[in-house]
């Protein structure tokens, strides 16, 4: 072995002097991704989050995303349907995007601050109503006994009476990610949001007493070969939470409601779904609509990934699935797999946890919060799922953006990051982030690193900069992307899941994240 190399007296002293002055983790300067590993920080790329921001409010991005999502489905649609039964599910992929960018989104705001503003309402409802339908389940409240005042009224009428599902979900918050999905047969190519948090896949159907507007005509389910409606007596029917029947036909009707009161009404049929350039999958049972309020705005319908019997996982007997999302302020496409994939060695692994009384959200054992490398003191019992209640717990979802965390955990988590950024000015608050940076100016900045460690002892998942401190409006004020709950369960939400491959796997019981991987 070598032996040391020994500086000179005045070499060593211009080091000393050079460590003294060097800067706080949170310096404004770029650093080699070893060495801010190595300190416990990440680096954030100002400029180019900055940049992206100011090109989402651009239209052509839009026009762009929609014409090359209508030129992929040319041909894509001639094959011949597969049973449900069949349906091997390893082939299935579907192109994702941020919601955004869909043609009627754009254009509807002057700022970037205003698109930030409207995407926090947006989750703020969202996230209100997955902890409340979570709550209302861990106390043993069904969606039967949630049923709206009317609702008696609407399922003892008669076949004429019934329009078709009365759907009113405004206060349960709209996804954020959306692909083409071909529905019927022939297939028309629609745009669907995915949402891991409901079961129920549904479309905007004519005739439409009221529907919102969507960047596709219409779904026409007299022009499908494919489109049947379920019967009272499928099993279909009975694994929804609240149906009944048409009088005249012997048609099932399906109700879901919502923790925060909204609720959908109307007839199951069954379609042929066809996931981009895979074969069709057939006989897949959705609702479709014909009133439709403030729901999706530019997007058709949902197609359900929860974990229930409905979900269309569940249908196509799919026990892995996963999908990675891009960034939002982005037009590029990541994508929605189901199968197994490849084993990656940067795979985070977690245990999946699933509620005594809620078979939809996919639960994980989250075990603590490291922030610049040191852990926080955290109780674990604010990640704690009750076993036999199904109260607490930390859901995973795609649809809620920002993570929320029990009151006690997110101010263990915001005191470490302020220590960690003295040098970094302060900014004021924005909507429900409390913690932001005045950063114009700069170029890029180092942070501390936050990790979420999981039960099992395995690796750490370390979030990079950008899944943690966001623009929020386009002149460099930056935010802490978390916020507080007071609701007893925790969401991990899609901010903190860009550009992070998250695979579920059911028959496991894991939940996979795996860096890089979109």
């Amino acid at each position: 072995m070598q032996p040391p190399t020994l500086l000179p007296l005045g070499a060593a002293a211009a080091l000393l002097l050079l460590l003294a002055v060097a800067p706080t983790p949170a310096a404004s300067r770029h650093h080699h991704p070893a060495a801010a590993s190595a300190a416990g920080t990440e680096t954030l790329d100002v400029a180019a989050s900055l940049s992206r921001a100011r090109a989402a409010l651009s239209t052509d991005a839009a026009v762009s995303l929609h014409q090359s999502a209508a030129a992929a489905a040319v041909g894509t649609h001639k094959r011949s349907p597969r049973s449900r039964k069949g349906a091997g599910a390893a082939s299935l992929t579907l192109r994702l995007h941020s919601r955004d960018f869909l043609p009627e989104e754009q254009g509807r705001h002057e700022s970037y601050r205003s698109l930030v503003l409207s995407r926090l309402r947006r989750d703020s409802a969202r996230a209100a109503a997955v902890s409340a339908r979570a709550a209302l389940a861990a106390d043993g409240v069904t969606r039967l006994d949630l049923r709206p005042a009317n609702a008696s009224a609407v399922f003892a009428a008669s076949a004429a009476a019934i329009q078709g599902p009365v759907v009113s979900g405004v206060g349960q918050g709209s996804g954020e990610y959306f692909s083409r999905v071909g529905v019927g047969s022939p297939a028309r190519e629609l745009y669907m949001v995915l949402d891991t948090g409901s079961d129920v896949t549904w479309v905007q159907c004519q005739p439409c007493a009221d529907c919102y507007q969507q960047s596709d005509p219409v779904f026409d389910p007299s022009l499908s070969a494919s489109y049947a409606a379920v019967s009272c007596d499928s099993p279909r029917c009975r694994d929804l939470d609240t149906a009944a029947c048409r009088n005249a036909t012997g048609a099932c009707l399906y109700e879901v409601a919502y923790g925060d009161g909204s609720y959908t009404v109307g007839d199951f049929a069954t379609e042929t779904l066809t996931l981009g350039d895979s074969q069709p999958v057939g006989n897949v049972a959705i609702g479709c609509g014909h009133d439709n309020e403030g729901l999706f705005v530019g997007a058709a319908g949902l197609l359900a990934l929860g974990g229930g019997p409905l979900s269309f996982p569940s249908q196509i007997s799919a026990s892995t699935f996963s999908y990675c999302l891009v960034d939002r302020d982005s037009p590029a496409a990541s994508t929605l797999q189901f199968g197994d994939g490849a084993a990656e060695p940067t795979t985070v692994t977690a245990p999946l946890l699933r509620s005594p009384r809620t078979s939809t959200f996919y639960y994980v054992a989250l075990a603590g919060i490291s922030v610049g490398g040191q852990p926080l003191s955290i109780p674990p019992s604010a990640f704690a799922m009750d076993a036999t209640s199904g109260s607490g717990g930390v859901i995973v979802d795609s649809g809620t953006a920002v993570t929320r965390l029990q009151a006690s955990a997110y101010a263990a988590l915001r005191d470490a990051f302020a220590r960690g950024t003295p040098s970094l000015p302060r900014a004021s608050g924005v909507s429900l982030f409390d913690t932001c940076y005045d950063l114009s100016g700069r170029t890029s900045v180092e942070v501390p690193a936050v990790s979420l460690r999981f039960e099992g002892g395995g690796a750490a998942l370390r979030l990079p900069a950008k899944n943690y401190l966001i623009p929020v409006d386009g002149a460099g004020t930056y935010c802490l992307a978390f916020a507080p709950t007071n609701a007893a369960v925790s969401i991990i939400g899609n901010v903190q899941q860009q550009g992070i491959r998250v695979s579920f796997d059911t028959a496991k019981g894991t939940v996979g994240f795996t860096p890089n991987k979109c």
